[in-house]
């Protein structure tokens, strides 16, 4: 006979909780195990919704990027050049600082099918359309998609680590020059 689910546990609230537990405890600390905790039930009452850990940890993952797509279109809705360069790159750097587990997820390599389907495509998409207003050719649009990605992470990662809590100037004095400067690095870029 088959397991009956649990009342009230669905896969998308055992995803939804497991990366509410990414935020807390972070994102390589999230299990089936530790998810069953949370609701207090056996880790076999799970498996009717998830495969096991990978599955909920790609689950969460897809779910990161979705909503960070998501909140980056609602941002650059109207906006062009600096402006849409500037709300992309807020986006991303306040999703992290509000979800920091989440964000983390967010990098998991995906295989390339799930990876095809999933909302980082139009996350990538965006950045294309961002980077057409500065009348980049290929391959320096890809050069420029691969920065910007490099620069936000980078930026992310070690403020979120603390690197920059115990000097000045402010970290968001710091954010808003390194935006301003690639602006004008992808207004002024040297032909290929």
């Amino acid at each position: 006979m088959a397991a009956v689910p649990r009342a009230g546990l669905t896969t998308e609230r055992l995803v939804r909780a497991g990366a509410d537990l990414a935020d807390e405890v972070g994102f390589d600390q999230v299990t089936v195990s530790a998810l069953a905790r949370r609701f207090d039930v056996k880790v076999a009452s799970l498996y009717s919704h998830l495969k096991n850990s990978q599955d909920l940890r790609t689950r969460i993952a897809l779910l990161a990027l979705e909503e960070l797509a998501d909140r980056a279109a609602d941002a650059l809705a109207g906006r062009a050049g600096r402006d849409a360069l500037a709300a992309f790159a807020d986006v991303y750097r306040d999703y992290a600082r509000a979800h920091p587990g989440r964000y983390a997820a967010a990098r998991l390599r995906l295989d390339p099918e799930t990876a095809a389907a999933s909302a980082g495509v139009r996350q990538a998409q965006m950045m294309r359309a961002i980077l057409r207003g500065y009348d980049l050719p290929e391959p320096d649009q890809t050069h420029a998609v691969r920065l910007l990605g490099s620069v936000f992470h980078g930026y992310v990662s070690l403020e979120l680590a603390g690197g920059f809590s115990h000097s000045s100037p402010d970290p968001q004095d710091t954010w808003a020059w390194i935006l301003d400067h690639l602006d004008t690095l992808l207004r002024g870029r040297p032909a290929s």
